[in-house]
């Protein structure tokens, strides 16, 4: 990985190169000790970096004083390590869920990943998440089961005991990624509701004797899984006690291997292997792994530390391993120091791993043919009049990304999965040949003290410092030419370097496949980019992030006049954090939207001490809700049939009369208003929102869907079962009520007249019924299908305009006008659903029928009048005058309909022991959540409860939890659906009962959702009805006795 050799006459040298490279990155969920394996492999193969003695105390990657005090990693930083010729990059990521965009860059960099799973704790949410990951990048995961000594020490399970458990672990891991190749789970959450569900009825005996799958991902007999102690310092795959035995038991190393994982057994007398079948005995024989593996283990474990059995049993492993163990440390008066001694030279943990590493993950060279079809998806080209060397050209850089072709002559890709800051008294100070190094002078970055690393992978030729490439946004398009300026810069490289975790090593140049930081690329990369040697490359295909950033503050200096520093400082941690969101509400605040608390902490605390460097005041989050009507599903005909023909309307009519504006409301199905508000960004595609009006989303997004072969079938279909599913539910025994809900559902698929906030949004605007009676010389403003020709429910050919039978030259114009009306009862209809009447926040799942009538001047007293508002209309009057009855009669619906408040409800699952379950559901009360589902992990002292949190009420939600269960319970929170709020925020007793329970209505206190809508409107500065004064008749005295 030094200088590369720029002169060298064959290829296959460089071929050879870089077959022995690695890039892998290290996954799993919170606490499960990843940067605790990453510390043995650093101290084994880091080059003398970290200390032996030092290695899973020290946390080498961890170098944030925020990651040390917090015990959680926070970003995903890369180390180079050698082992046996091979340069392996290792990437160590955060598993905390707060940092999964961290994951998200690690993935992208990586061809591999080693997948630690807790052998006490099991498969968690983070775990799916990661395996999620692993999938949609390509990556080639190991199963890495970590903390086997705690089966021994905590849980003081038997060996056949602790086997049934690891093969329960591989079992469901194995399930998971099989669930996610089928495509059967959309979101984590689903995946771990239907994970919990399967368990439940699974006993334990199934698994011991379950064949392994020849299709599963992860079997320990292909050596791509491996059984480990981090934190002593050992580990084991099956390939290293197959090899031990095949000279003992007289068997082939490659037989044994297959044979040590399963229902195989080993009959001493015979010395044959054999199935449960063939054993005699009964129950009491043991699978080969417990017998010949886990045995001998638990024999060494009880010796050291309970003093139990024969001292020999350590003197006896030294001996037939030939293990180099010095006597001081055998004699240690710790039990725990002597273990470990004997264990990491028995059994190293790094050669287990990196062996694995070697063996099972692809070179960039192969794992590129694979993945280009992941990073370059191939393009439909629609149009003829393209240039044909630039499509040339395009396809020769995917094929050279596909080749991993590391030429000095080929194109050179790379890509930017994210920028770091690094303080500028980090980076070197001396040159590749020993010269000093003045970084200040050469840094293009103003006075600051903080220099930006790109974090970048490089996927085909050499880049070298002081070259100068293209960095193209995710938007870019090779084959339009000028018009997309905008989306390239050209950039010099400063220099690159070689990542050590904190340490920074210089490097002339590095080949594809190396990942490596750059510098020089501050001011023209924001998050991600590509970087290409030619204009005429595809950009990359953007990263998937498995959660959005919702937790939104506004911050303001306390001091008015350090505004220059905060803004400057809000732009540097947009750049440093690749999943922090910066805006500018409608009310002129700052915001920073960030994806939970301990994110928003560290945001926090880099933004007063590093970035900003001045005093600042942080509001209470701001969270958002939704606003809905009351509607049952089971009512849904009722529903369809008083939107298409019922008196149930709101009309409103515009100041000069001319325009009637008549508006019904329903409401969607559930699952309908879930499909419309997950596929925003698709929609966004589809429809042809302009990438100029677009938000941040669509922008640095693009849905991975897209990888479809159509992705507007795809979405039809997605609609379709939606509907179907909804419509099932509702009547699961009425056939005939079933098929008439279907006709009319079609019926309505085909009249989308657009969806709406933003033209992407869960709520529909459906065309008015043209066979409606109308009033006489009135027009009615028709619409178009637009939404349902994109999404392919109309043909273009059969279009709605089926002209009026009328000839009069008054009708025609008025016709006219109609056409020219219709984005204005659409733009209305944008707004209302932006701002809905409750609280200003956007609805929710409904579907609005706009009947709008315009008729001739009439009445006019005088001709001069009539010119006086033709030339209003001239001015657009007319027009606004449409938007906002259309706004204000949609509104005025909603609040007719019993309207309702949507939050936004968090997934949340808790770990905690059974002595402290009481305080955990104290806490979960207070905070209104409710518990879906509570079960005793089998095999560990610990309770699993699954509970929905509104997000709202999660603010502090952790620490009030750690603070009541002294610290025993663990918490996890990810963002999972949309739920309505039953209450009626405008409530008022009206029947005896609710007279008699809630008193005349005067002292009725708010309830949950009238405080919630309240709170909202006093931050946006809206009216809100409250007493001012509240004991009018309470005498105030200066003295403090009442």
């Amino acid at each position: 990985m030094s200088d590369s050799d720029f002169n060298s006459n064959s290829n296959s040298n460089s071929d050879t190169e870089t077959r022995k490279i690695r890039n892998i990155c290290i996954l799993a969920h919170v606490d499960h000790g990843k940067t605790t394996l990453a510390d043995h492999l650093i101290a084994a193969s880091g080059g003398g970096v970290l200390n032996p003695k030092l290695a899973g105390r020290l946390r080498f990657m961890d170098y944030l004083d925020e990651e040390q005090r917090r015990a959680i990693t926070m970003k995903s930083s890369s180390i180079a390590l050698r082992y046996k010729h091979h340069s392996i990059n290792l990437i160590d990521s955060p598993g905390h869920m707060d940092f999964c965009s961290e994951v998200s860059t690690a993935a992208r960099l990586s061809d591999g990943a080693l997948i630690l799973v807790d052998a006490v704790e099991g498969v968690h949410i983070q775990t799916h998440a990661v395996l999620r990951q692993c999938w949609i990048e390509k990556l080639s995961p190991c199963l890495v089961l970590n903390k086997i000594d705690r089966l021994i020490c905590e849980l003081r399970l038997s060996p056949l005991e602790a086997y049934t458990r690891l093969l329960r672990i591989v079992h469901e891991v194995n399930g998971i990624v099989s669930g996610y190749k089928s495509e059967k789970y959309l979101s984590d959450v689903d995946s771990v509701l239907a994970g919990s569900l399967g368990e439940a009825g699974s006993g334990d005996e199934s698994f011991e004797f379950v064949e392994d799958d020849e299709e599963d991902t992860f079997q320990p007999q292909k050596g791509n899984v491996a059984f480990v102690c981090a934190l002593d310092g050992w580990g084991f795959g099956i390939h290293e006690f197959a090899e031990f035995y095949a000279s003992k038991l007289g068997a082939s190393a490659a037989t044994l291997e297959k044979a040590l994982w399963g229902p195989r057994y080993f009959n001493p007398k015979t010395k044959m292997i054999m199935g449960k079948k063939g054993v005699g005995g009964g129950s009491k024989a043991r699978p080969m792994f417990v017998q010949l593996v886990l045995e001998p283990l638990w024999q060494v474990y009880q010796v050291a530390l309970d003093g139990e059995g024969d001292k020999g049993v350590l003197e006896k492993v030294i001996k037939s391993f030939n293990l180099s163990v010095p006597a001081r440390e055998l004699q240690n008066k710790d039990p725990k120091v002597v273990l470990q001694s004997v264990m990491s030279r028995w059994l190293p943990l790094s050669e287990a791993i990196l062996s694995m590493v070697v063996k099972c993950m692809p070179d960039p060279i192969a794992a590129q043919s694979f993945r280009v079809s992941r990073l370059l998806p191939k393009r439909e080209i629609l149009n003829n009049g393209v240039d044909s060397n630039v499509l040339a050209e395009a396809e020769l850089v995917r094929k050279s990304v596909e080749a991993c072709d590391t030429r000095p002559e080929a194109p050179c890709v790379a890509f930017v999965s994210k920028m770091f800051a690094v303080p500028m008294k980090m980076l070197p100070q001396r040159g590749l040949h020993g010269e000093f190094i003045n970084n200040l002078a050469e840094s293009g970055e103003g006075e600051s003290d903080e220099c930006f690393l790109a974090f970048a992978r490089i996927f085909s030729g050499v880049l070298y410092s002081g070259q100068r490439v293209f960095v193209l946004s995710a938007l870019y398009d090779p084959l339009k030419g000028e018009s997309m300026q905008k989306h390239v810069q050209e950039a010099e490289l400063q220099s690159l370097y070689l990542m050590m975790g904190q340490g920074l090593n210089l490097v002339a140049s590095a080949k594809a496949g190396n990942v490596v930081a750059i510098r020089g690329l501050g001011q023209h990369i924001l998050k991600s980019a590509t970087l290409s040697s030619t204009r005429n490359c595809w950009p990359f295909s953007s990263m998937v992030f498995q959660v959005a950033p919702t937790l939104r503050v506004a911050i303001e200096p306390s001091d008015p006049a350090d505004m220059g520093a905060l803004l400057k400082g809000l732009k540097l941690l947009n750049r440093a954090d690749p999943f922090v969101e910066v805006s500018v509400s409608a009310r002129g605040e700052n915001v920073l939207a960030a994806a939970g608390e301990v994110h928003l902490e560290r945001c926090k605390k880099d933004l007063t001490e590093r970035f900003a460097k001045v005093k600042l005041e942080f509001s209470p989050p701001l969270v958002s809700f939704r606003e809905t009507i009351e509607g049952e599903v089971s009512y849904m005909l009722e529903n369809l049939k008083s939107l298409t023909g019922g008196l149930d309307y709101i009309e409103k009519t515009t100041p000069n009369g001319r325009c009637v504006v008549r508006v019904q409301v329903m409401k969607l199905p559930p699952t309908l208003t879930k499909v419309l508000d997950d596929s925003s960004d698709l929609l966004g595609d589809i429809i042809g929102v302009k990438s100029g009006q677009t938000n941040k989303g669509l922008d640095t997004e693009r849905s991975s869907i897209l990888e479809d072969e159509n992705p507007i079938e795809a979405l039809k279909k997605r609609i379709m079962d939606a509907v179907e599913k909804d419509i099932l539910l509702m009547t699961e025994t009425d056939k005939d009520r079933a098929e008439k809900c279907r006709a009319k559902w079609l019926k309505l698929l085909k009249k989308i007249w657009a969806l709406g906030p933003r033209q992407i949004g869960p709520n529909i605007l459906f065309t008015p019924d043209f066979k409606r009676k109308g009033v006489d010389s009135f027009v009615l403003i028709r619409g178009s299908s637009h939404v349902s020709q994109r999404l392919g429910f109309v043909d273009d050919s059969i279009d709605g305009d089926k002209a009026a039978e009328t000839s009069s030259e008054v009708t025609q114009a008025l016709s006219m006008e109609a056409k020219h009306l219709e984005s204005s009862v659409v733009t209305g209809f944008q707004l209302a659903t932006a701002a809905g009447p409750l609280c200003d926040e956007s609805m929710w799942g409904l579907a609005f029928v706009v009947e709008a009538y315009i008729s001739p001047f009439i009445g006019q007293a005088n001709e001069s009048e009539t010119f006086h508002q033709q030339q209003a209309e001239q001015y657009g009057i007319f027009t606004g005058q449409v938007i906002t009855a259309v706004k204000d009669a949609c509104r005025a619906i909603v609040l007719q309909k019993k309207s309702r408040l949507v939050e936004a409800m968090y997934f949340c699952e808790l770990n905690t022991p059974p002595e402290y379950l009481g305080p955990m559901y104290a806490v979960l009360g207070r905070r209104r959540a409710r518990v879906s589902k509570e079960i005793m992990q089998e095999g560990s002292p610990l309770f699993t409860v699954h509970a929905y949190v509104p997000v709202s009420e999660s603010i502090g939600f952790a620490d009030e939890l750690r603070r009541w269960t002294s610290g025993a319970a663990s918490v996890l929170l990810v963002l999972s659906h949309w739920e309505e709020l039953p209450q009626d925020p405008f409530f008022v007793p009206k029947t005896e009962e609710e007279i008699e329970e809630f008193g005349d209505g005067s002292s009725v206190p708010p309830n949950t959702a009238r405080k919630l809508i309240d709170s909202v409107r006093r931050r946006k500065g809206l009216p809100v009805e409250e007493k001012v004064v509240q004991h009018a008749t309470k005498q105030r005295t200066l003295a403090r006795k009442v």
